[in-house]
């Protein structure tokens, strides 16, 4: 089989077999009219996109296009910063980084020419070499008015230019792939079109540059987070999306009074550092897994093991440790890339990856004595407080220094050749020291520097529990639970076993005068048929039987059969009504007793004490967990999913990724708190 040129793959179209000479069956299409004066083609950039075994070309936005093709043109060699700045674009080596996690470069495009086949739901785009060949021709033909001119390329490959409106391409007789079922086969042609703007392609406008507000989401148990099998990165790229979009239609007016910009959601994956080479348990457990239904047993192994595991010290260390140093090191890039950025932090935490974020925002930050202001100022005396000054020279080789420290990750220093324990000493505590010197530049900036109102890091990497206003403690004896590098704003949790565990550990009830020591607003998000979700509500109020906050839709309304489902819960309490009314009036006729002896019935009252209507919830004090205000959020079930709850009961656990409500009810939360009007949605 003869080679093709990257990005030429063998399609079919339904037109019987012709031969790249056979143009006259497209001449009764060609153009009457003089054809326009030659036009540079405006050129868009693309990213190649693989998952498994299919490939896809997307554009990049309107702006990112505009800002790689400025750069294209002044010949710099410089990393452009795409999409909200979590990808990095080198333009010479034709390379699409990613900022925040690790994911394998991805190829760019300047794209200028499309194909598609029959068989094809989407253009795909040139090689750049191949289209500018095309251009060249086109350019000839255009300016000569010279047409149905014949272009073969060394591959086989042959492109007829009948006009400027019917270009094909036909593939070469003899390059026969396996899948091809016959000759003739090979010799359908494709449709070729100039330019971005003769196919459709779903171009995005471009992400605003103003960040109000920046979300950490913490996955579950396991490597995938849906049905899907996806990553926590593509399940947080659709939940930005999802934000963009809400953003766009519920916050329109307060976007067109540039009020608003963005929120940032970035992912935190723990899995991969629990399960590799770092720990060997996956080996470990291998070596002890019983060979028959293996599949079922290397997916018991790679998530459900998850649980077992963060009840166990050894690992559950491990998994608090990755959450809180991935955050912080996340959250450090983010402010290098973004200086302006003023605005607050959350965290969103979906099963048990909301556990692990529980016991860290319930540390309390530990004050330290005034001369702990200055310890180890340089390299040298931060690693001999350690006692790892055998590492100062390899660390000196690399030019790193405290600042630069704190961007390192765990590979980083693992590639440096640093021992595992003496490499998570070093990452933290150099966190540690960051955080304080942060803490004490602004407390300087506002005159607040006393020796009570310090905040520092402790020695240790970690801080005890606050048991305070529980009856128990929440957490394991034997972990020390790290900090995090700021205050979070709130904290949302999708899908919560929170109230399962605590039960179990003996926690009967929460004070309701407990708030989180480092966050102040909480909320308990779930869908009605998540098999791992649990009430927190019931264990701060125990005497009143509360039903959660129905999330709305973000449609403004109720789900329709939910509608219907209320509409005919009220039609069987009117029957009921009436037919206890009609009831009262016999017993009256038959005791004889005068009217006054039974009190009135006043027009549209109920003669029974059950009102048509939900009764409004009386004012519950739900305590400060919330600072006040509800806590337990529940979804909208689907219509589909009302027929069998058991059915989707596992994708009810996995919903909240793509839930528009969800993301509407997290977006209202945040914009409330910056004192961002909210716009009705149209009724639906």
């Amino acid at each position: 089989m003869r080679k093709k040129p990257f990005g030429q793959e063998v399609m079919s179209q339904r037109r019987p077999s012709a031969s790249p000479s056979s143009t006259s069956s497209f001449e009764m299409l060609d153009m009457e009219a003089a054809p326009a004066p030659y036009q540079e083609v405006q050129p868009h950039w693309f990213f190649c996109r693989r998952a498994d075994d299919s490939t896809s070309w997307q554009p990049f936005s309107l702006v990112d296009s505009v800002k790689l093709e400025s750069v294209y043109r002044s010949s710099w060699d410089i990393l452009v910063a795409v999409d909200g700045e979590r990808y990095d674009v080198h333009i010479n080596e034709r390379k699409r980084y990613a900022v925040y996690w690790e994911q394998a470069p991805t190829e760019v495009r300047r794209c200028t020419w499309f194909y598609k086949g029959d068989k094809d739901t989407k253009f795909m785009p040139y090689s750049e070499d191949f289209s500018q060949s095309l251009e060249d021709a086109y350019k000839k033909a255009i300016t000569k008015d010279e047409w149905k001119t014949k272009l073969e390329f060394p591959t086989g490959e042959t492109v007829i230019i009948h006009n400027p409106k019917l270009i094909m391409q036909y593939q070469p007789i003899f390059a026969q792939d396996e899948w091809v079922s016959s000759p003739s086969e090979s010799t359908r042609p494709r449709t070729v079109k100039r330019g971005v703007d003769s196919i459709i392609v779903d171009i995005p406008d471009g992400e605003p540059d103003n960040v109000d507000h920046l979300v950490f989401m913490v996955h579950g148990i396991g490597p995938a987070c849906d049905l899907r099998f996806r990553s926590i990165i593509q399940c947080v790229n659709d939940f930005r999306s999802a934000s963009l979009s809400l953003l766009s239609s519920h916050y329109k007016r307060a976007q067109q009074e540039d009020k608003i910009g963005r929120v940032e959601f970035l992912p935190v994956n723990w899995h991969s550092a629990l399960h590799g080479d770092a720990t060997g348990v996956d080996e470990d457990i291998q070596r002890i897994t019983l060979p028959s239904i293996s599949r079922l047993r290397h997916f018991t192994n790679d998530t459900l093991l998850d649980l077992f595991f963060y009840n166990s010290p050894t690992y559950c260390q491990t998994i608090v440790d990755t959450v809180a140093s991935e955050i912080n090191r996340l959250h450090a890039l983010f402010k290098e890339r973004h200086p302006e950025f003023k605005g607050a932090v959350s965290i969103v935490g979906h099963s048990l990856g909301r556990f692990s974020i529980l016991h860290i925002i319930t540390t309390k930050m530990m004050q330290e004595e005034s001369n702990c202001q200055a310890q180890h100022d340089h390299l040298e005396e931060f690693l001999t407080q350690m006692d790892l000054q055998q590492y100062l020279t390899l660390l000196q080789a690399e030019d790193l220094d405290l600042e630069s420290l704190v961007l390192c990750r765990d590979n980083d220093l693992k590639d440096l050749g640093i021992p595992l324990g003496p490499r998570k000493k070093i990452l933290n505590a150099a966190r540690r020291k960051d955080l304080s010197a942060s803490d004490h530049n602004d407390n300087q900036s506002s005159g607040l520097v006393t020796q009570q109102s310090q905040l520092h890091r402790a020695q240790s990497v970690t801080s005890a529990v606050d048991y305070e206003h529980f009856d128990v403690g929440i957490g394991q004896v034997s972990i020390d639970y790290p900090q995090l590098a700021f205050h979070p704003q709130t904290f949302f949790a999708f899908g919560s076993p929170i109230g399962m565990f605590l039960t179990v550990r003996g926690l009967k009830r929460i004070d309701p005068n407990y708030t989180f020591p480092t966050c102040k607003s909480f909320y308990n998000i779930y869908h009605p048929y998540d098999p791992v979700a649990y009430r927190i509500e019931p264990m701060i109020v125990s005497d009143v039987d509360l039903e959660p906050m129905l999330i709305p839709h973000h449609k403004g309304r109720k789900r329709m059969h939910l509608e219907l489902k209320d509409s005919l819960t009220r039609m069987g309490m009117d029957i009921k009504n009436n037919v206890l009314g009609s009831l009262r009036t016999a017993w009256q006729s038959f005791a004889r007793l005068p009217v006054a002896a039974l009190p009135p019935v006043e027009a549209g009252e109920s003669s029974f004490p059950v009102s048509t209507e939900q009764p409004e919830q009386l004012q519950i004090k739900m305590g400060m967990l919330n600072g006040g205000r509800r806590i337990d959020y529940v979804l909208q079930e689907k219509p589909i999913e009302s027929f069998n709850e058991y059915l989707f009961a596992i994708q009810s656990h996995l919903c909240y990724w793509e839930s528009e409500d969800t993301a509407l009810l997290v977006l209202r939360e945040i914009y409330d708190k910056l004192g961002v009007a909210f716009d009705q949605p149209q009724q639906y």
